[in-house]
Order: C-alpha cells, then sequence, then structure tokens
C-alpha cells in the first residue's frame, strides 16, 4: 500500500470529485501529498476565481462534515477498465483492481492508505491556487 497520510489522501478523493462535479474535468493528472500541505495539478483552461476557490473549499468541507464511510471493494480488471480510467496502474499482470470509495460521493482505483470515515479529516483549507500553460494547481492543508 502507498504510504500517503490517510486524512490528507481521502481529502485528495474529495477534492478531485468536488473538481469533476463543478467543472467537468478529470482528475488531477499529478499530486503531491504531504501530512502538512499538499497539491493537485489539473489540466484546465484557465485561473479560479477567489469565488471558485471558496465555493471549492465549502464544497469540501460540507463532504467531509457528512460524515461519510470509506470503504473498499476489489473488481476484476475488465470491469475497472470499463468504469475507470486505470491507465495509472502499474503495467503488471493483476487480475483485480481495489476501489476506494467515499461514501456515494467518490470511487476510484487507488493502493493508498485513507481514513475510515470522512469526519476524521478535519477542516480543509485552500491556501494558494496558480495557473500556468494549461495546469492549474491547487495547494492545500488540513486543518487538524
Amino acid at each position: 500500500m502507498k504510504q500517503y497520510d490517510p486524512q490528507m489522501h481521502t481529502t485528495e478523493h474529495i477534492l478531485n470529485q468536488t473538481m469533476i462535479r463543478m467543472f467537468g474535468c478529470e482528475r488531477s493528472f499529478s499530486m503531491h501529498l504531504e501530512k502538512k500541505k499538499s497539491k493537485c495539478d489539473f489540466r484546465f483552461d484557465r485561473p479560479l476565481t477567489g469565488e471558485e476557490e471558496q465555493l471549492i473549499q465549502d464544497k469540501v468541507n460540507r463532504v467531509i462534515a457528512l460524515g461519510l464511510p470509506v470503504t473498499e471493494k476489489h473488481i476484476d480488471m475488465s470491469e475497472a477498465g470499463a468504469l475507470f480510467d486505470i491507465s495509472k496502474l502499474p503495467e503488471q499482470s493483476i487480475d483485480s483492481v481495489r476501489i476506494v470509495e467515499v461514501g456515494g460521493y467518490d470511487s476510484c482505483p487507488c493502493i493508498g492508505e485513507h481514513v475510515e470515515n470522512t469526519s476524521e479529516i478535519g477542516a480543509f483549507r485552500i491556501s494558494t491556487t496558480s495557473y500556468e500553460d494549461g495546469v492549474l494547481r491547487i495547494r492545500f492543508k488540513i486543518d487538524r
């Protein structure tokens, strides 16, 4: 299992799904998760407005506050390929894929550690955003 901070990693799942729902973009193509601060990079067509940053932050915090269970299941590779982008998975011969589900909010293939319930996360805070050459970077923290 990948050794990410479980609170930060689960938050990254929620942020990704929030971006998908709000802007119709894809999941982040690059991320760096640390216990104190993290970042996600999205392919995007413009910078965010201050109002949009606040809306993202509010939405992520509302999802966290729902106290959603975080569960996992294993599905076969062919089913995973039909449901998810599995291009980031290692190119090794595997029969099943681990899917992490954050309540009914997010579901995706993942090898990292997560909390058992979103109520364990704390408050999500966007520290800064930047935009350059089609890449939107969102830097964030968790107030634990």
